[in-house]
């Protein structure tokens, strides 16, 4: 069971301080929302949360059975989903996923690619270029990916960017078919999000 443990958390840029002395825990089964006004961190507390990015101080620190994990052994099992999340226009949704999964070590076959765009709503749309796609069709790109990683730790930033009414409950479904299987942290001020997670860690107030 992974564990996520956040202590005391300040991040700064410049003289700008945007959070300070921020702590959490959460873990596999749970959901936890960070909400906050904008400009309060919740992107940047996301980017923390990965590894890739770093807090001005205090710690971050994923555990499992064993106890603590090393980057490779948490990242490895991670799926993220931001607005900052590039998808290449120049490649078909095929290719995209071809691309990304090679780069985190892992083939995927033809026809769990199929499967995978047919669960977020783009079935026959999988070998057109991901520079036709709406906003929101790339949001849905980007929940096919994360399902095929398998992930025991989701993190999600505005999770329903961008999606119309069926694509928002398309991928709240999706969540909740994950909860009791992943830890999950959801960065949002929308408050059908927030609702959904267990508990609430609130930035800026």
């Amino acid at each position: 069971m992974i564990q996520l443990e956040a202590i005391d958390l300040s991040k700064s840029f410049g003289t700008r301080r945007i959070f300070e002395n921020v702590s959490f825990s959460t873990g596999i089964g749970e959901s936890l929302a960070i909400t906050g006004p904008n400009g309060s961190g919740k992107s940047t507390m996301i980017h923390i949360l990965t590894g890739l990015g770093r807090a001005s101080s205090g710690t971050v620190q994923y555990s499992g059975d064993r106890g603590k994990l090393a980057f490779e052994q948490y990242h490895d099992r991670m799926s993220v989903v931001t607005p900052y999340h590039e998808l290449y226009d120049a490649l078909t949704a095929f290719e995209n996923i071809v691309f990304y999964t090679r780069m985190s070590g892992r083939e995927v076959s033809r026809e769990d690619m199929d499967e995978a765009v047919k669960s977020v709503g783009l079935t026959g749309r999988g070998n057109d270029a991901v520079g036709s796609y709406s906003s929101g069709m790339k949001q849905r790109l980007k929940y096919a990916l994360a399902r095929l990683r398998q992930p025991e730790i989701l993190l999600l930033d505005e999770p329903t960017a961008y999606l119309d009414a069926s694509g928002k409950e398309l991928i709240l479904e999706y969540l909740k078919s994950l909860k009791n299987s992943a830890l999950m942290v959801i960065a949002t001020n929308e408050r059908e999000e927030a609702d959904f997670a267990d508990r609430v860690c609130q930035l800026g107030g």
